[in-house]
């Protein structure tokens, strides 16, 4: 019988800030997004208050002042390589791992039939916490779906759950909303509940003719998986990327082309580095721009795709590509608010089809790069980068409240004192 555990984190990226900051225990705590504007993360005790997830932060400042919440900007860094590590620590549990995001991992159990499966969830747990300091819940269930059902109901008991072992599953899929079964969207949950398919208990016993009428393929598998039936195996080799896009909000208005030829050749440099992560080679790029829809100003968006000759993975090429595009689309007399670079028709960097007329020293750009990457990857990001990114970059993204890059940046490490 198929088995699967759903690992994740507890409050992520709020975590990760404890582990270097144990004053943060107990206290609430919140994560805000780019320009430190949205709340991304919240502690327990910040959710107690009433601080709900995605809404602007200086409309409850005066909640934060009057409980002292601690406010962090989003250290993506940090979280990254903390994410890392987890995934590192769950290979030591299972020959096989999807690492489904930054802060969930599918482990499959099948053939731990001589385990007591919540012991070895709680050495899971305990490892982790030893390795990396970072909290987990672990589900287990027949499906991944449920395996997501057994992890919410862990998060709230003692951080472990085994569906697979529950006597009565009935009550508990009749008080999960049907909203928060894994894979149900917004549309197909309001559909649902005109029909009286309120909770996953409901959605499990539905009629299977109606749910793929309604639902489609997608739907009977989630029906199917409530049920018990395994229809969503582990991806351990994740499809490969169909775009790489990298776009912020800038920090303040941008109203020259100067600044934003400086923006977008920043993100363009910036999203060349994740296309060569993944040996990748890019065929395509758009590149756009808009400004504040919720300014009382002018407002002027556009965007356009330009076809590379030959798909490339070269920051210069794609440089060359994307500030001929944005000066196509800039305007003059505006306060744009954002502007982003987007790689298309990505292909292995193996295949890349060559053209007659190209007459680009290639195999010299391509040892540029992987020099440019070598000194990024051992000194620091942005240790060597293209000049056309500008020097002082006063349009970029504030993270004014930011700990420190404990883990990736030496100049940063924690610092031990002995009194």
């Amino acid at each position: 019988m198929p088995l699967f555990a759903l690992v994740d984190c507890n409050n992520f990226y709020v975590s990760c800030e404890r582990v270097f900051n144990p004053k943060l225990a107990s206290k609430p705590v919140i994560v805000l997004g780019n320009n430190d504007g949205i709340v991304v993360a919240r502690s327990n005790e910040a959710k107690a208050l009433g601080i709900p997830m995605g809404v602007p932060a200086f409309k409850f400042q005066p909640l934060i002042r009057k409980h002292d919440v601690q406010v962090f900007s989003s250290n993506y860094a940090l979280y990254g390589d903390m994410s890392q590590r987890v995934m590192e620590t769950l290979q030591q549990f299972s020959p096989e791992v999807e690492v489904y995001s930054i802060d969930e991992a599918f482990l499959n159990l099948s053939g731990f039939t001589h385990t007591n499966l919540t012991d070895y969830s709680r050495t899971i747990r305990s490892t982790v916490r030893q390795w990396t300091g970072l909290p987990v819940s672990v589900g287990i269930a027949e499906t991944k779906t449920l395996a997501k059902i057994a992890n919410h109901v862990a998060k709230k008991a003692d951080g472990v759950c085994d569906l697979s072992a529950w006597q009565d599953r009935d009550s508990l899929l009749a008080g999960v909303p049907v909203e928060e079964v894994w894979g149900i969207g917004p549309n197909h949950a309001r559909r649902l509940k005109q029909h009286r398919i309120t909770t996953a208990l409901a959605l499990r016993n539905a009629d299977n003719q109606w749910i793929r009428k309604q639902m489609g393929v997608v739907g009977l598998r989630t029906v199917q998986e409530l049920r018990g039936i395994s229809c969503l195996p582990l991806e351990q080799c994740p499809p490969p990327k169909q775009g790489i896009t990298c776009s912020r909000a800038f920090g303040r208005p941008v109203t020259t082309l100067a600044e934003m030829r400086e923006a977008v050749a920043f993100y363009t440099a910036r999203a060349a580095e994740k296309l060569r992560g993944e040996h990748l080679a890019a065929s395509a790029l758009t590149v756009l721009l808009t400004t504040n829809p919720f300014k009382d100003e002018p407002q002027y968006g556009n965007a356009l795709t330009l076809r590379l000759p030959v798909a490339t993975d070269a920051t210069p090429e794609l440089l060359r590509v994307a500030l001929q595009g944005i000066e196509a689309i800039y305007r003059d007399e505006y306060r744009y608010k954002k502007a982003g670079v987007m790689l298309l028709g990505l292909v292995p960097v193996g295949k890349v089809q060559a053209n007659l007329f190209d007459h680009a020293d290639r195999e010299r750009s391509k040892r540029l790069m992987r020099a440019v990457d070598s000194v990024n990857a051992r000194d620091g990001a942005d240790t060597v980068r293209f000049a056309a990114s500008g020097l002082t970059q006063h349009w970029r993204t504030r993270f004014m409240k930011r700990s420190q890059a404990y883990t990736t940046r030496w100049d940063e490490l924690i610092t031990a004192k002995a009194s």
